[in-house]
């Protein structure tokens, strides 16, 4: 058993909260217009996309760790393009396990979103068209504020699994102490190496704290 070292217990902890900050925002935005839109549109093959959105949520986060891997990596277009442009390679850095975090966020973002905004009641939105509201107002002052339960609680949940990912953010962003690693990859170290009490410190934390924001889903569900 070994002492801890508050700075080394902190770190791991910060860094996934930032990581859960940032993922959350940047997938409940697209998230939000994205579930607004399928939502009020029917066409062919929506179906199929749905399915497509909704594969991180059942794909092992190896998988998708490995996919992105390849999409972003340095022999990728994609990859060589974030090089050319932040003169670093995106894969090991923190905005791999931003990107990490958000892909496996958005099925939970995107369908929590999609069933608050299918609750609205359409006649609510018409009688507003009728009085003379363009789409945006209808949007903004009679969508949103109707399925603000289901907003919220999205966001919560997104937050959520952005600061649990393990298996994608190992493969694409790895385990950098102060750079890259979160607290699931810190505790996988630390049980490796045979600390337990670290290990125990962290499980500790992230459960303290995943118990608080489903108590604050709870709370905004009723």
């Amino acid at each position: 058993m070994m002492d801890i070292h508050w700075q080394e217990f902190w770190a791991p902890i910060r860094l996934s909260l930032q990581i859960a900050l940032v993922s959350s925002i940047v997938v409940a935005l697209f998230g939000l217009a994205i579930a607004w839109w399928m939502s009020r549109q029917s066409f062919k093959g929506k179906l199929l996309l749905e399915t497509v959105f909704m594969l991180p949520l059942v794909l092992p986060p190896t998988v998708i760790g490995f996919l992105l891997l390849v999409a972003l990596g340095r022999k990728s277009a994609v990859g060589r393009f974030f090089e050319w442009l932040f003169n670093a390679p995106i894969i090991f850095s923190w905005w791999a396990a931003v990107i990490a975090s958000v892909v496996v966020a958005f099925p939970l973002i995107y369908q929590t979103m999609k069933v608050g905004f299918a609750m609205v009641d359409r006649s609510l939105e018409e009688a507003s068209r009728s009085m003379g509201a363009s789409e945006w107002q209808v949007f903004i002052y009679i969508t949103l504020p109707l399925a603000q339960r289901s907003l919220i609680t999205a966001y919560i949940l997104g937050f959520a699994r952005g600061l649990g990912e393990f298996g994608a953010t190992l493969m694409i962003a790895g385990n950098i102490p102060g750079k890259t690693q979160t607290i699931p990859t810190a505790i996988y170290v630390a049980v490796d190496a045979g600390n337990t009490t670290l290990a125990w410190a962290w499980t500790g934390a992230i459960i303290l704290i995943s118990f608080l924001l489903l108590l604050v889903t709870g709370r905004k569900s009723k």
